[in-house]
């Protein structure tokens, strides 16, 4: 794998490939009947508020006997001076859409909050061990799909850009900055920008980066709307969009994919990284499990539903490739013609 932003064709590297289901989605998912019996179940508030606590329980719980310290993670950022990156980081302009004002992953106040963004790198770290449950250790599991994730994106634009080179790079819904630090690391000569729009992950994201080794190319933190950003057009090379899309009504990924193609100069790609349709685990899950997950998450039918290669072809991407890069999660690359 290339260790800088200019890349040659030899480093592109094999991305492990993983079985899909026989299904284009799973049947706990649209209009199926399975779908609806959740979604009736979900709708009741008392039962709601019983499957909320229980979905987090079984996260904290799942994480810390794979060994990732949950509670301990997050008493540390609680407990530090990150409250103090909220000043330079906040955009007190920013208007919320609504959808972003919904309680997600069993917070009331979904990303807007301080426990939210204190437990998100921990959360991070225990969906890799559960999309590479046979690895053996976390930090295999991690690495693996870190791994396959920029395997994806290198060899995509290797093989559609016009130039090796990437220069710029903007991770919009870049949480507590996790995939921004992995993206600057892999193409250390690289300008990388993360985009966010809550606040309080921003914060998390800035206080975690100036504990590690200065940059040669410091990271930009910007508190923004994914969906109108506000930067330059034609101002990157790379877009990516990591664990967002499955958080979004349909309205806000169209919105998404289009100011991505707005921002990316031509030969430029845009990689979109979430769950898997047709992943095999995903299309098996116990029906425990799956109603735990859709008591969170109140988009996720939307995410399912949506043609996103179909999306991102009408918004003018081209060389619209989709691979498994994990058991759970397809990366979706596209680019922009020259």
């Amino acid at each position: 794998m290339a260790t800088g932003s200019d890349m040659s064709s030899e480093t592109g590297g094999n991305v492990a490939t993983y079985e899909e289901g026989q299904l284009e989605r799973p049947r706990w998912t649209g209009e199926t009947p399975l779908s609806r019996l959740v979604g009736a179940l979900i709708s009741f508030k008392p039962l709601y508020s019983f499957l909320k606590l229980g979905a987090r329980q079984v996260l904290i719980s799942t994480a810390e006997k794979s060994n990732i310290p949950w509670r301990e993670m997050t008493r540390e950022i609680l407990e530090s001076e990150v409250y103090k990156e909220m000043e330079s980081i906040q955009n007190p302009s920013i208007l919320y859409p609504d959808y972003y004002l919904n309680p997600f992953h069993a917070y009331d106040d979904g990303n807007l909050s301080w426990l939210a963004a204190a437990e998100a790198e921990a959360a991070t770290m225990s969906m890799s061990r559960r999309a590479i449950p046979n690895a053996s250790s976390l930090d295999e599991a991690i690495d693996m799909v870190r791994g396959n994730w920029l395997k994806a994106i290198e060899r995509h634009h290797l093989q559609y850009s016009n130039k090796s080179f990437i220069g710029d790079i903007l991770d919009i819904g870049c949480s507590v900055g996790v995939s921004t630090r992995y993206l600057a690391d892999k193409f250390p000569s690289a300008k990388v920008t993360g985009l966010d729009l809550s606040p309080y992950f921003l914060s998390v994201a800035q206080f975690k980066e100036k504990k590690r080794p200065e940059r040669k190319n410091p990271i930009n933190w910007v508190h923004a709307n994914g969906e109108e950003t506000g930067l330059p057009s034609k101002s990157f090379d790379l877009v990516t969009i990591v664990y967002v899309l499955h958080e979004c009504p349909t309205k806000a990924i169209i919105n998404l994919v289009r100011e991505a193609f707005r921002l990316l100069r031509p030969g430029g790609t845009i990689a979109l990284t979430d769950n898997s349709p047709k992943s095999k685990i995903l299309q098996e899950l116990s029906p425990v499990l799956f109603t735990l997950m859709k008591s969170t998450e109140p988009f996720l039918d939307d995410y399912y539903l949506i043609d996103l290669e179909g999306t991102m072809e009408e918004a003018g991407f081209v060389n619209v490739c989709t691979i498994l890069t994990d058991p759970r999660h397809r990366t979706v690359t596209g680019t922009v013609p020259h």
